[in-house]
């Protein structure tokens, strides 16, 4: 049990360093391309930083189908929204609460609202689509059809991204490889390794995750949709939340919060849209309630966005509603008479 619980913490590490090294890749590749920063932000560091929790539900259902394969998928699947729409946004409001009270920045949000409130219809529509099917799973035709249309949606998304294309932005930090071999950042040759080395990471080490899960739930005899609803996004979503907390600091509030954002619409497209063709996608009570939370959230920051209200209070609100769901789905999951 012991080894099992030092294998969990060294593989979270591990993916989250492979994480960063293809996220340092993406914004690069981004910066090469001359993009701007809402198309990076909500599009290459989202995808990039996604690919974690993207990962954890292939390689769980392809790899571990027999053995708490499906529920640690399907919890993966729906734990990244849920987080990013609560307990992620709110570690950027408490961050900006934060700065504002040291003096390391101005008071409020600067946002791009047009690339914020896009990725946040986008994510509603398609998580409510994604969550309605659980109610007619029965039907594995209604399960592909909604499978197909999850996967469209997404190049839709990205046509829009591209058609309000802004300035480009600062540099991001050098190419960790040419910090190693002085290649130069900017260079393809360097890029595209350092792309493929980190995804390979996140691949292994999603699969040494899943392994170490299956293993836990059977030492203490929690069920394995559970441990994957809560553990899993708190360690795989590590890249968005570093990543936004410093862009915060920096005054880069679109692509903190377009890193989240656009995070969420690609994790309500491709991962869900795995999971709905892929599984039986029955969702039990604590699953569906952490979805019902998520879209709750996003519709709460679309509706305070549009009226021009939204504060760094709002985002930090998430937090309290991230620990609140949390608590309700532990006690749905407790024995009778506990």
């Amino acid at each position: 049990m012991i080894l099992e619980i030092i294998i969990l913490v060294l593989t979270l590490v591990f993916i989250v360093l492979a994480s960063e090294l293809f996220t340092n890749g993406i914004e690069w590749l981004g910066q090469r391309l001359e993009l701007s920063e809402g198309v990076v932000g909500s599009v290459f560091a989202a995808v990039g930083t996604a690919l974690p929790e993207t990962l954890i539900p292939v390689v769980a259902l392809l790899c571990f189908g027999n053995k708490h394969g499906a529920e640690v998928g399907i919890g993966a699947i729906a734990g990244a929204p849920f987080m990013l729409s609560t307990l992620t946004l709110g570690l950027c409001g408490i961050a900006l609460m934060v700065y504002k009270a040291s003096g390391r920045r101005s008071d409020g949000l600067n946002i791009n609202d047009v690339v914020i409130k896009r990725d946040l219809r986008f994510f509603i529509i398609s998580y409510c689509l994604a969550i309605a099917t659980s109610y007619f799973s029965d039907s594995a035709m209604v399960r592909y059809i909604m499978a197909a249309v999850l996967v469209l949606i997404y190049p839709y998304y990205l046509f829009h991204c591209f058609k309000h294309e802004g300035e480009v932005g600062e540099e991001p930090n050098p190419l960790y490889l040419d910090r190693l071999f002085k290649v130069g950042s900017k260079k393809m040759r360097a890029i595209v390794p350092q792309i493929l080395l980190g995804l390979a990471g996140i691949t292994g080490g999603a699969y040494l995750f899943v392994q170490s899960i299956n293993g836990l739930s059977d030492d203490f005899h929690i069920p394995a949709l559970v441990l994957s609803l809560i553990i899993s996004p708190v360690a795989t979503e590590l890249p968005e939340k570093i990543n936004s907390l410093l862009w915060i600091r920096a005054n880069k509030d679109t692509l903190a919060l377009g890193n989240v954002t656009g995070a969420l619409v690609f994790q309500s497209c491709f991962p869900v849209a795995f999971g709905v063709a892929c599984t039986s996608w029955h969702l039990d009570a604590g699953t569906r309630l952490s979805g019902f939370v998520a879209i709750t959230m996003a519709l709460m920051y679309l509706l305070l966005l549009s009226a021009k209200k939204l504060k760094p209070q709002h985002l930090a609100f998430g937090a309290v509603a991230y620990a609140c769901t949390i608590g309700a789905i532990i006690y749905m999951d407790l024995p009778a008479g506990h």
